[in-house]
């Protein structure tokens, strides 16, 4: 880790996620928000959000957010770094439009951008970006000053990232009957995307055969596998599994489902499960609901022990990560050497998105890229 403890010449961090519904009535105009632009039906939007409304209405992302939000600004003046910390989201309120208008009238014009998305993909990155040029748009017709805002780095492979979820896979192994721990499968959890997206994911170079989206979680999964090993002298068995598919049944899909993995494992005889959300930040609804409530359910019917291991959350040791992104890129854009942490075969993402990076089927101006409108 470094030493550096200078931000500039950041004078804000924007914690930039997805958002979700606070109550029942926020629901479906939440989803309008989520799916705007591809024309579905009310009705549609409430079958949709039916496991929404198991939960009384409520995503558990927001609260996680603000959690989330109160580690980083905890660690930043524990650690002598001053730089506030502000949260905006794409699809509910506080609105990132509404948020980059705060922070421009605070007086911030320099902007560094922690995404709650770890690895690249159109969905987990490129939209972000075109989303921060929408708001930069926005507050240039109003007549406001236009903030420059740069994207942190991927990060699904800095320590502070990886090593909580170790730790969490660990303590799933240990909470299985003794009986089937050691012939345990590990089923690493991500979110399904189109494999259209998946095989155009990253920069050019890496475009094919799930491009950068796969590649990046398979690593992943072998340094907690590796690590798992070095902890219990067992090497599990493990695949990159997936969930929340959505989207029209003929478009071909990352595969295998979660569900559908564990129904092929207990018919192989494996005697236990761990499921491990490594796709994911915190423990939102796609967690809440495809692994703790439909996954888990299989299982149950299946007969099949299962576990799912924590995500990352607010765990400090992220809290610390973000805070060396923060100042390793603040290092870089002042011109002075730096290490980056990295584990896994992968090395440190880049810092700037090339052109062709996770591209869109309709392109839109992104913000925080080499084609970038903003500089």
């Amino acid at each position: 880790m470094s030493d550096l403890r200078d931000p500039a010449p950041y004078d804000a961090l924007l914690l930039l996620s997805f958002g979700g519904p606070e109550g029942p009535d926020d629901v479906v105009p939440f989803l309008a928000n989520v799916t705007r632009g591809r024309g579905i039906p009310e009705e549609r939007l409430k079958e949709v959000g039916k496991h929404y409304f198991l939960f009384g209405g409520v995503s558990p992302i927001n609260a996680q957010n603000q959690a989330l939000l109160g580690a980083l600004r905890e660690d930043f003046a524990g650690h002598g770094v001053d730089l506030p910390v502000y949260w905006g989201n794409r699809n509910w309120a506080p609105y990132l439009t509404d948020t980059l208008r705060e922070m421009v009238q605070d007086g911030r014009r320099r902007i560094a951008v922690l995404a709650t998305s770890a690895y690249a993909s159109y969905s987990g990155c490129r939209q972000y970006r075109e989303n921060l040029a929408a708001s930069l748009a926005e507050l240039e017709a109003e007549g406001l000053p236009v903030p420059r805002v740069d994207k942190l780095r991927h990060y699904f492979n800095h320590p502070g990232f990886v090593r909580p979820m170790v730790d969490g896979v660990l303590a799933s192994l240990a909470d299985l009957p003794e009986d089937v721990r050691a012939g345990a499968h590990l089923a690493f959890c991500t979110h399904s995307i189109p494999t259209a997206a998946a095989d155009t994911s990253g920069p050019v170079e890496t475009h094919g055969d799930g491009g950068a989206y796969v590649a990046e979680h398979l690593d992943v999964a072998r340094v907690i596998v590796d690590a798992v090993r070095e902890e219990t002298g067992i090497t599990y068995p493990w695949q990159l599994v997936y969930q929340s598919r959505s989207g029209a049944p003929h478009i071909p899909w990352l595969e295998p489902d979660i569900c559908d993995h564990l129904e092929t494992l207990r018919g192989e005889g494996v005697p236990a499960v761990v499921m491990a959300p490594i796709g994911f930040v915190s423990d939102h609804m796609e967690v809440l609901y495809d692994l703790d409530t439909e996954a888990t359910a299989k299982a149950a019917e299946l007969g099949l022990p299962v576990r799912r291991s924590a995500t990352v959350g607010a765990d400090p040791r992220f809290a610390a990560a973000v805070r060396e992104l923060v100042l390793e890129r603040a290092a870089t854009e002042r011109g002075q050497p730096v290490r980056r942490c990295a584990l896994g075969s992968l090395g440190p993402s880049h810092d700037l998105c090339p052109v062709g990076c996770c591209p869109a089927r309709a392109p839109k101006p992104a913000a925080a890229g080499a084609d970038s409108p903003y500089a």
